[in-house]
């Protein structure tokens, strides 16, 4: 275990919460019917950049393998 790792999973929750809470808010934002289309189109540009976020850091947390 490094010294940055628990840094990265502290992070990791963070963007993990945030995605989640973003997917309820475009869930219940969806289901109405006077939806604004530009604040749902943004949120869910949100949630994919938090999902690439995401998927970054665990990859730092792959240990790098010599082949």
């Amino acid at each position: 275990m490094s010294a940055q790792e628990p840094s990265i999973q502290s992070r990791l929750m963070l963007l993990r919460q945030e995605h989640r809470d973003l997917d309820d808010a475009i869930g219940q934002l969806s289901s109405t019917p006077s939806t604004d289309q530009l604040r749902l189109r943004r949120m869910k540009k949100r949630k994919l950049r938090l999902r690439d976020q995401i998927d970054y850091w665990e990859s730092k947390l792959i240990p790098d393998l010599d082949a």
